[in-house]
């Protein structure tokens, strides 16, 4: 039998027992799903003993046929877009500056920082958009603005954070020895691999960000889901509250999943490939995991830089 440094290879009864218990989580699943379904398409009944249709009745979708509905449902993805965009850009940046104000080696930087870190992690979201709009009298698209960059960005900062300390101190100590200061060693030589070390929980966090964007919701701002189930359905009738939702709720979907592939994406396409090695460079002992950094000035020729190598 095949062994494992972390588990033992299941047998044949572990499998069997493993495919016996997907069976039956498929049905249960399989089952809810359909309860649901058919609860949603049967008919309901009103206080006053009116029969109503099913929630997949074609009288509850006929509204998307007008495309008026759709334009107010397209205004309200791109002020969603718009604030989710801005507080991003805002929030890698305030994660950068928390990063390197909590990897700081003077603790006149390092506590009062992780003292303002943490009390902003602790906050609620909506109670930072509430406390900047009736404080600052911002409006209420920089008040969501606002609370997702200060929020999202003390997240994102504590990810950086531990990406640069999860780097070998090689790193550092490579960019030192040719004569960078700290702070360009943290900028050219940790940061940009803590972030590409980091990017899928920067990815995730940009995701929690879009969504967030609707408790802006609560404040008053008219993004996607104020207009979707808040507008439409007091301007058509309750009747399309479900149809709308539904709608919503697949936008949201839409937006998502299409900002995971494209963070993915550029992931794939951007920055430099880690683990080469150039051709005949020495081995340094104990030296695993690290990477050779040759720094070559703007006006070198292409003898300096194949010299360099060598």
């Amino acid at each position: 039998m095949s062994m494992s440094v972390l588990y033992d290879a299941p047998g044949p009864k572990a499998r069997r027992r493993s495919l016996t218990i997907s069976v039956i989580g498929g049905v249960l699943i399989a089952a809810g799903l359909a309860w649901l379904i058919f609860t949603l398409a049967a008919e309901r009944t009103t206080v006053a003993g009116a029969k109503t249709p099913g929630m997949f009745d074609e009288s509850r979708w006929d509204i998307f046929a007008n495309p008026l509905v759709w334009a107010q449902l397209g205004k309200g993805v791109i002020a969603t877009l718009q604030m989710a965009g801005v507080a991003a850009v805002f929030a890698i940046i305030i994660g950068i500056l928390f990063s390197f104000g909590r990897s700081a080696r003077s603790s006149w930087i390092r506590v009062p920082v992780a003292v303002v870190l943490e009390f902003f992690r602790g906050m609620p979201v909506l109670l930072m958009m509430l406390f900047v709009l009736l404080v600052f009298s911002t409006g209420t698209y920089w008040a969501g603005v606002s609370a997702l960059a200060v929020y999202n960005g003390a997240i994102i900062g504590e990810a950086l954070r531990a990406g640069i300390q999860s780097l070998p101190k090689g790193q550092r100590e490579a960019g030192l020895s040719i004569g960078l200061t700290p702070v360009a060693t943290r900028f050219l030589i940790e940061f940009p691999q803590a972030f590409r070390q980091m990017l899928p929980i920067i990815i995730a966090q940009l995701v929690v960000l879009l969504k967030d964007t609707s408790l802006a919701y609560i404040v008053g701002y008219t993004e996607l889901l104020r207009i979707g189930v808040h507008h439409l359905s007091n301007t058509v009738g309750n009747r399309y509250f479900f149809s709308l939702f539904f709608v919503v709720l697949a936008l949201y979907l839409a937006m998502n999943l299409t900002l995971s592939w494209i963070a993915r994406l550029v992931a794939r396409k951007s920055g430099p490939k880690l683990g080469t090695l150039t051709p005949g460079a020495p081995r340094v002992p104990g030296g695993e995991g690290t990477q050779a950094i040759t720094l070559v000035g703007p006006g070198a020729s292409e003898g300096e830089q194949g010299g360099q190598h060598h």
